[in-house]
């Protein structure tokens, strides 16, 4: 196989959580300009209609689900309902998330902490499981989970988020040893400082000292954009990635390596 060749997408249906914007969105539009069909997940159904809009646009087959990933009983209608419509589900995407940015666990409440955990880390499990399912009767399939630079270092501000993202290499790796007789790989992403909504705080002037030491620290002497995670996706996502399992990759302008 010719090496382009195997990065390409074709014929493979892509579902992603929190598809509709940021990381999300910059994986969903690589993956339909690598020839994929492309389902994207979220709540917020402006948004899924702008970003299906953006997907249509580049020929792809693509659709957009409106599902908030912490209600249980919408995942397994939302999942058939894309591979009644696309396909077989050949790549999941597991990027849907929130923060709290609570400032520790003497100000974080128990209700802060589970909604975090219910997004960041359940409804992966329970989505992976699914897709898992699906994937083991074909005996291929991708599962490509987004980790965080706090998959590595402790926060003081955002246990809950630290938390579930250190949590994501474990069950990484669990889920890898446990799929591969079945032909699935599964991997991550651990993106560095993005440019998103999530981070706008410490872009803005209120949190300026924290941007700047992110900024320090980070030898690219930029912050990432969300598009710059498409290319380590669509690796994990192809055939060029099939013996690789159970690693996380870090995309964060060399952040960690300080």
């Amino acid at each position: 196989m010719a090496a382009t060749a195997s990065f390409s997408l074709a014929g493979r249906v892509a579902l992603i959580t929190g598809g509709n914007g940021g990381i999300g969105r910059g994986i969903a539009l690589g993956f339909a300009e690598a020839g994929a069909a492309v389902a994207i997940v979220g709540r917020n159904e402006d948004k899924n209609s702008r970003v299906l809009a953006e997907l249509q646009a580049t020929r792809a087959p693509s659709m957009a689900v409106a599902v908030d990933v912490t209600d249980r009983a919408a995942l397994e209608p939302a999942f058939r309902r894309v591979e009644a419509e696309l396909g077989p589900v050949d790549i999941l995407v597991n990027n849907a998330g929130i923060v709290s940015l609570s400032g520790g666990i003497l100000q974080e409440t128990p209700e802060s902490w589970d909604s975090v955990i219910e997004t960041q880390l359940s409804a992966v499990f329970l989505l992976s499981k699914l897709a898992a399912a699906s994937m083991s009767t074909r005996k291929h399939g991708k599962i490509i989970n987004i980790g965080s630079m706090y998959s590595y270092f402790g926060s003081g501000l955002v246990p809950s988020y630290s938390a579930a993202k250190g949590a994501i290499v474990q069950l990484t790796k669990s889920m890898a040893i446990e799929l591969a007789p079945y032909g699935i790989q599964v991997n991550a992403l651990a993106p560095g400082w993005i440019e998103t909504d999530m981070t706008a705080p410490v872009r803005g002037e209120a949190l300026k000292t924290i941007g700047d030491e992110i900024l320090a620290r980070t030898p690219a002497g930029r912050w990432g954009l969300p598009q710059e995670l498409a290319g380590p996706a669509i690796f994990l996502a192809s055939s060029a990635s099939d013996f690789v399992t159970g690693e996380t990759i870090r995309v964060d302008g060399g952040y960690a390596i300080r």
